[in-house]
């Protein structure tokens, strides 16, 4: 056990390293932030202290290095724009990042899978099909135009939910959240169902194959002819046995969620990650954008990591095979 997980973490340091290679040098072959922050009629000597300033004198590779070294002690550069510490700024918008990222699995968990199971249960009825057919459109619809009809219908048109900002927020153990307020709630709404469409789309598809596979199985026949409910049938047999895929799936699209969250955010204008992001590249704001992305990354690494090490845990083969390897 303890080798299996001893491997798999210095895989991810491995990935890390690679992909702290990448995200910083592609990155800083983008644009010039000097023309962004420097008055265009500045003279010579003003652009050169500015660029200085902000350690672009050096050679991209020293750079790299100095980089490196203070995000191990967990510094990963400093604003050009808000002259805070990247690490600082999104830290500060990570909760409304998580919140909605959560909100959004909350609804493709409580809406995907009863849709899923009754699809499964029922795959020839006309309802089934419609339910197939809306997966299908979770999965091709474009995610800002979802969010712009979104904001046009219940927004503009019948004025039911506000279509930007987060609302008003309160205190939970030290962090604002908008779920615990009528306003924040009703902020949150249009946009975790926004970001929730594709993974609803996923989940429905899950729990219908899932179902149909399940209800074809001996324990769910003597189920059945031991004279059980059809709810309790479902709820008990089924429901438990199409779980697990479901959940494995979930937990692996977790990071995707946040990290795709930028769009959702934009549309919207929530104030997360993902549109602290956006207004960064916009201003070419070097160090928040690395700080972003290395972040992300460190998110679907340890993720997977985590899986990685519950697989291990409940089916020792897993484990045995990669020992052996």
């Amino acid at each position: 056990m303890s080798v299996f997980i001893t491997r798999r973490i210095l895989q991810s340091l491995v990935v890390v390293f690679v992909m702290s290679l990448l995200v910083f040098f592609g990155v800083n072959i983008v644009g010039d932030p000097v023309d962004m922050l420097i008055n265009p009629e500045a003279d010579q000597e003003d652009i050169e202290a500015a660029i200085r300033a902000l350690g672009l004198d050096r050679p991209i590779h020293e750079q790299y290095w100095y980089f490196l070294v203070n995000a191990l002690k967990g510094d990963l550069g400093k604003s050009f724009i808000f002259a805070e510490p990247a690490l600082k700024l999104i830290l500060q918008r990570m909760p409304a990042t998580l919140e909605l990222a959560f909100a959004a699995m909350f609804l493709a968990v409580v809406i995907g899978i009863p849709l899923g199971v009754f699809a499964g249960l029922r795959p020839h009825s006309k309802v089934s099909k419609t339910i197939m057919a809306g997966s299908i459109l979770g999965f091709s619809l474009p995610t800002f135009w979802v969010g712009l009809m979104f904001i046009m219908i219940f927004a503009v048109m019948l004025g039911w939910l506000p279509s930007t900002g987060r609302g008003e927020t309160t205190s939970l153990l030290g962090i604002q959240v908008s779920f615990l307020t009528l306003d924040g709630l009703s902020h949150l709404l249009l946009p975790a169902l926004n970001l929730a469409l594709f993974k609803m789309s996923l989940v429905i598809r899950l729990a219908r194959a899932g179902t149909r596979e399940v209800a074809l199985q001996d324990y769910i026949k003597f189920a059945r002819a031991k004279g059980l409910s059809p709810s309790r049938v479902v709820l008990v047999h089924v429901m438990k046995n199409i779980l697990i895929p479901v959940v494995t799936v979930l937990g692996l699209e977790l990071g995707g969620v946040i990290a795709f969250a930028v769009v959702t955010e934009t549309v919207f204008a929530w104030p997360g990650m993902g549109k602290l992001l956006i207004d960064s590249i916009q201003l070419l704001d070097r160090p928040v954008v690395v700080a972003y992305l290395m972040i992300t990354v460190l998110m679907f690494i340890v993720i997977n990591l985590v899986v990685d090490i519950l697989y291990s845990i409940l089916d020792p083969r897993v484990r045995l095979k990669d020992v052996k390897s």
